[in-house]
């Protein structure tokens, strides 16, 4: 949403919200940045448990026909998101797989994901 002086703010439910090192971090702004890679056909973005930071980003990625899913694409789809957001906000833990887990009517199930771990 546009506040009155023309700035750009994310809202995010609850839980999509990631508290990582004390800093409130909007799973869907995440999203957004990773889906602007031309690599990047659908993501999701949740938080994981993490010892020294309470929770890290972790971004589950469905690659377009041809990308490579190694680590050479992880570190261009972080440099990308630093990039694009705020550089702490990028996902620290990227995990590509060939389906997100979904809703018949098409939502993304973020619980599935967070259970898998």
């Amino acid at each position: 949403m546009q506040d009155e002086d023309g700035y750009f703010h994310f809202a995010a439910r609850n839980d999509d919200m990631i508290v990582s090192s004390g800093y409130n971090i909007a799973g869907p702004e995440v999203e957004a940045a990773l889906l602007s890679h031309d690599a990047v056909l659908e993501c999701a973005v949740i938080g994981v448990p993490d010892d020294e930071r309470g929770q890290i980003v972790e971004a589950h990625v469905v690659l377009t026909e041809g990308a490579t899913d190694d680590a050479l694409m992880v570190k261009t789809l972080q440099d990308h998101v630093k990039a694009q957001i705020a550089p702490y906000k990028y996902p620290r833990s990227v995990r590509f797989t060939e389906a997100l887990p979904k809703t018949e009517s098409g939502k993304i199930q973020r619980f599935k994901l967070k259970a898998d771990r």
